[in-house]
């Protein structure tokens, strides 16, 4: 079921790259172990199979999307030079690539007079832009919700900059009033506005924080590493169509290509609204930068070395799948939505259930009923076992009861948790899978709800 189809066109565009260096004069190359290459190949596809099948509709745990074969096969194809886009002497093409691909994700937010490059991840990308915002306000506080992502808490520490969480509302989202509380006592210098946590997958209202900005002159960084792309799609609910609508009025935004853009770990890109950031990478190379007076991507960019080959699949991807609404990629990302209110609704409607809230992009998360949150968290983790005997994989996380209040019942709180089950329907073939994940889903139900009866 793995995509082999693909591997037929590989030698013959392999073929022509190598007819790119024909002029050279031929050496035998002296890579060590080429003799013993099958065995150790075959021993690595054998360890590689201890793995979920993350490629697989069944795989609806993690946020983990299969790359598209044109993004691996470029990706390979880049490997056999293996270019870094730190300086143009070391990636000449996928540079020029890299810039191309950057520009057409800012021009998602209509941005043309920007400050961008690709990152190892969402991870590297936060921290320069949450950098960027220390260098500018230097000493003023980073706030993000309690349900960012903890990395930004990790992030402003190694920074060495003030930290502090907002609380949520009972989606998930960060709650205006308390930001507008917590920001009306000054000393705050940026304030995250999550676009898709990766808990539930709950959008921050930025309409509503960027009018708290335009008060109180705060900066403002949408961490859209995983609800980014969603501005292209057009079946959102009315409160996150607004918030994705102005990701662009932020200060820097964070996308991963490498969720929702069909790439291959590790791609992630930062932008920030103002190039004139720039300058604040300013650093002396005594051989790396002389090559050329072209802007190397080292020169605006705190990681050094950085894959090409990964600037050459985002590349291919987006020039076969062009980043427009009503196109072939973003009606990949509205079936992945259309899956999760189809689950969803299910969920909904079965006694044997309790939902949180509706999903507002393509993450689900529910629970099994039971006379008490303790007793619920015990049944999902079981249900979670018992779906992966059954080639269903899902995922279990620690949320807040207060998510559940609505529909908890007389269910006892005798914790301020609840683990529950979570499903990332981040593939487009999950819609089409509905049926089969759900049928799945309640033979799991059965087996160990009926047991506890």
């Amino acid at each position: 079921m793995l995509d082999l189809e693909s591997l037929r066109l590989f030698s013959e565009v392999a073929r022509k790259l190598d007819n790119g260096f024909r002029r050279l004069p031929a050496f035998q190359n002296q890579s060590p172990g080429m003799a013993r290459l099958a065995e150790v190949l075959n021993a690595t596809a054998e360890r590689l199979q201890d793995n979920y099948p993350y490629f697989h509709p069944l795989y609806a745990g993690q946020m983990l999307k299969p790359p598209h074969p044109v993004a691996r096969l470029a990706y390979a194809l880049a490997m056999w030079i293996n270019p870094n886009n730190h300086a143009l002497d070391g990636g000449r093409a996928t540079s020029a690539m890299e810039k191309e691909a950057v520009a057409e994700i800012a021009g998602m937010y209509g941005w043309k007079n920007f400050l961008g490059h690709l990152c190892g991840g969402g991870t590297m990308a936060n921290l320069e832009a949450l950098w960027v915002a220390g260098q500018l306000l230097p000493g003023k506080k980073i706030l993000a919700s309690e349900q960012a992502h903890y990395t930004h808490g990790r992030i402003s520490g190694v920074l060495q900059l003030p930290f502090e969480s907002v609380p949520c509302d009972a989606r998930g989202r960060m709650d205006v009033n308390a930001l507008a509380k917590r920001v009306g006592r000054g000393d705050v210098g940026t304030v995250v506005a999550t676009m898709g946590t990766t808990a539930t997958g709950s959008v921050d209202p930025l309409p509503e924080i960027l009018a708290l900005r335009a008060k109180h002159g705060f900066r403002i960084h949408a961490d859209a590493a995983y609800g980014g792309y969603f501005v292209l799609t057009e079946n959102l609910g009315e409160d996150a169509e607004r918030a994705v609508a102005r990701i662009g009025e932020a200060d820097s935004i964070v996308i991963d290509p490498h969720k929702h853009g069909l790439q291959p770990y590790g791609c992630g890109c930062v932008l920030f609204r103002d190039p004139e950031a720039g300058r604040l990478y300013k650093h002396d190379s005594p051989y790396t930068y002389f090559s050329s007076a072209e802007l190397h991507l080292g020169e605006i960019s705190l990681e050094c070395s950085r894959p090409g080959a990964a600037a050459a699949a985002l590349w291919a991807t987006q020039r076969l799948l062009p980043l427009e609404k009503g196109g072939e990629f973003a009606g990949g990302l509205e079936r992945g939505r259309k899956a999760a209110l189809a689950l969803f609704g299910k969920l909904r409607e079965d006694v044997r259930f309790v939902t949180a809230f509706s999903p507002e992009l393509d993450i689900v998360v529910f629970a099994p009923k039971a006379t008490s949150v303790s007793g619920a968290s015990v049944l999902s983790r079981k249900i979670f076992e018992a779906a992966a005997r059954r080639d269903l994989h899902l995922a279990v996380a620690e949320l807040p009861v207060r998510f559940w209040e609505e529909n908890l019942g007389a269910a006892k709180r005798d914790r301020e948790t609840i683990a529950c089950l979570r499903s990332v329907l981040i593939k487009p073939e999950h819609f089409d899978w509905v049926d089969r994940i759900w049928g799945l889903l309640s033979s799991s139900a059965d087996e160990i709800l009926g047991a506890r009866n």
